[in-house]
C-alpha cells in the first residue's frame, strides 16, 4: 500500500464537529443504560462531597472510556471530542473523574463491588454473557482463582511493593466464571498492596464470587473451583465446599503429598494426551511420555480430624530431562517431575485423565490477566490505593460489557479478545448526522465486520430506520 499520487493528501485539519472516532460505544452504553449502571451507581454510591455528585454518570463516563480502550484518567478526554456530545449527555472531563475516583474510601470501593456483582447479574440475564439459560443443561461451570502483578512506576504509590514476581507493583486478584458455551468473565476483583501473599483474602472473594454465580441464572449447575499452589490451604478450599462448590487445587509438594505419590502402584499409570503425544489409531491410546495416576488423600492432615478433606489426589507425571542420579539410581523423584493436584470431584463424573484435562484448563484465567492489561490496566493511574481499587473495579465492569457485546456480535467475537473487540466493533470512526431531531451515524463503507457491528446495533438500538428515496 502507498499513498496515492493522482489525489496527494496536502491538508489536514481537526474542524470537523460531526465526527466520532469510536461509533461502537453508542450500542454498547445503550446496553450498559438498559441494564442500568447508571441507576446502580447513583443508588449504591455514597461518595462525598461535590466529587461524589452525579455518582452514575461519572461512572459511565470511566466505563466508557475504558470501553474504548482507556488505560489513564487522561485517555479518557477522547469522550468528548467531536460529536461524542452530541452522541452522549454529561461526559465529564478527565480532572473530574480523576477528583472523583479520589474521593473514595475503602467503605466506597466494597459500594463499588456491590455495583458490579448486580451490575453482572443483569447483563447474563438480559445478554448471552453467560450462555443462554438452556433448559436441563447440567454441564460444569468453572470458577478460576488466580492474582496477578500490576507493574507500577515511582514510590508515590500508596500499597506499592515487590510481590512473589520481584516486580514493584499492586497485586489484583481475580475470580473468573468459564463454562463450555462461554468465554471467562470475570466475577470478582480485589485489589491488594503489592507485597500482598497471594491467597490473602482468596476465602472471601470465592465466598462472593459463588454468591454472585447464584445471582445467575448459572444457579443449581456443579460447580468447580480450580486454583493454583499459592491456593492451596484450609480456609480456601473449605470456603468453596461450604458455598456448595467442588475444588481442584494444586497441592504443594509436602511430605504427605510426597508420602501418597510413593505410594501408587507404577502399573495404575495411564499415558496422556500431552506434548509430542502420538495417538495410537489402532487401540485408541495415547504414546506419551506424560501419565497420570491417582490416589485417595486426605487434605490437611495435620489439622484436627473435623478440619480435615478427604477427596483425590491426581498426579501427572513427566520424565525429568535432567535427571539428579544416573538410570536405575536414587529414587521415582530424582527421574520425575511430578504436578499434583487435589480435587473432590466424584471418579464418576470427572475419570482421572479427564480431572487432569479440566485442572490443566485452569491456566485460561491467565488470557484474562493479559486481557486486561492489554486495557484498562495497563496502568494504575492514581496514587491513592483507594482511587485505583475503584479504577480495578470499573476496569472489570467494562471488560464484562465488551465481552457482552462480543457475544452479541456472535461468531469469533464470543471469544475473541477485547483488543479484537475494540478494533473491529468499537472504534470505528463515524459521521453524524440529524433530522427530524433523530441521530443517524453514517460508518465506513465496506467496513469487514459490519454485520457484527449491525447485529450489536439492532439489538441495542432497534432496527435502522427506513431510508427515504
Amino acid at each position: 500500500m502507498q499513498l496515492s499520487h493522482t489525489l496527494p493528501v496536502v491538508s489536514a485539519t481537526f474542524d470537523d464537529p460531526n465526527l466520532v472516532s469510536s461509533a461502537g460505544l453508542v450500542p454498547i452504553m445503550k446496553i450498559a443504560a438498559e441494564v442500568g449502571l447508571r441507576e446502580l451507581a447513583d443508588k449504591h454510591l455514597s461518595v462525598p462531597t461535590d466529587k461524589g455528585a452525579n455518582a452514575g454518570a461519572k461512572v459511565t463516563s470511566l466505563v466508557a472510556g475504558m470501553v474504548a480502550g482507556a488505560d489513564s484518567i487522561d485517555d479518557m478526554a477522547p469522550l468528548r471530542h467531536g460529536g461524542m456530545r452530541r452522541i452522549f449527555n454529561r461526559v465529564y472531563a478527565p480532572s473530574t473523574l480523576g477528583s472523583f475516583l479520589r474521593a473514595f474510601t475503602f467503605g466506597h470501593v466494597r459500594q463499588l463491588d456491590a455495583v458490579a456483582w448486580r451490575f453482572l447479574a443483569r447483563l447474563a440475564a438480559s445478554t448471552p454473557l453467560l450462555g443462554g439459560p438452556h433448559a436441563g443443561d447440567q454441564s460444569m461451570v468453572f470458577v478460576d482463582v488466580d492474582d496477578t502483578i500490576v507493574e507500577v512506576h515511582g514510590y508515590a504509590k500508596q500499597g506499592a511493593g515487590f510481590g512473589y514476581s520481584g516486580v514493584r507493583g499492586l497485586n489484583a486478584l481475580l475470580a473468573t466464571v468459564s463454562a463450555v458455551g462461554f468465554a471467562p468473565v470475570v466475577i470478582a476483583q480485589r485489589l491488594r498492596k503489592g507485597s500482598t501473599g497471594s491467597p490473602r483474602g482468596a476465602k472471601r472473594l470465592i465466598v462472593d464470587a459463588l454468591a454472585t454465580l447464584r445471582r445467575t441464572h448459572l444457579t443449581g449447575r456443579h460447580v468447580l473451583v480450580r486454583a493454583d499452589s499459592a491456593f492451596y490451604g484450609h480456609s480456601t478450599v473449605s470456603a468453596a465446599l461450604k458455598a456448595g462448590a467442588d475444588v481442584s487445587v494444586t497441592a504443594r509438594m509436602d511430605p504427605a503429598v510426597k508420602r501418597a505419590i510413593a505410594s501408587i502402584d507404577h502399573q495404575a499409570w495411564t499415558p496422556i494426551q500431552y506434548t509430542n503425544a502420538i495417538l495410537d489409531e489402532q487401540t485408541g491410546t495415547w504414546i506419551s511420555t506424560a501419565e497420570v495416576a491417582e490416589t485417595e488423600f486426605t487434605a490437611f492432615s495435620s489439622r484436627k480430624k473435623s478440619e480435615q478433606i478427604t477427596g483425590r489426589l491426581v498426579v501427572r507425571r513427566i520424565p525429568d530431562l535432567a535427571p539428579k542420579t544416573a538410570p536405575g539410581q536414587g529414587t521415582l523423584f530424582d527421574h520425575f517431575r511430578f504436578h499434583a493436584f487435589f480435587t473432590t470431584t466424584d471418579r464418576e463424573i470427572l475419570d482421572t485423565v479427564a480431572a487432569d484435562k479440566t485442572h490443566r484448563q485452569h491456566a485460561v484465567i491467565e488470557q484474562v490477566n493479559a486481557d486486561l492489561k492489554n486495557g484498562p490496566l495497563a496502568h494504575l493511574p492514581s496514587g491513592v490505593f483507594a482511587a485505583n481499587a475503584a479504577w480495578l473495579i470499573l476496569a472489570v465492569i467494562a471488560f464484562n460489557l465488551t465481552r457482552a457485546a462480543g457475544t452479541i456480535c456472535g461468531n469469533q467475537h464470543a471469544r475473541a479478545t477485547t483488543a479484537t473487540i475494540r478494533k473491529r466493533i468499537i472504534n470505528v470512526a463515524a459521521r453524524t448526522a440529524s433530522s427530524a431531531r433523530k441521530l443517524r451515524v453514517h460508518l465506513p463503507e465496506s467496513w469487514p465486520w459490519e454485520t457484527a457491528w449491525t447485529a450489536l446495533f439492532e439489538r441495542a438500538c432497534g432496527p435502522p430506520a427506513p431510508t427515504l428515496s
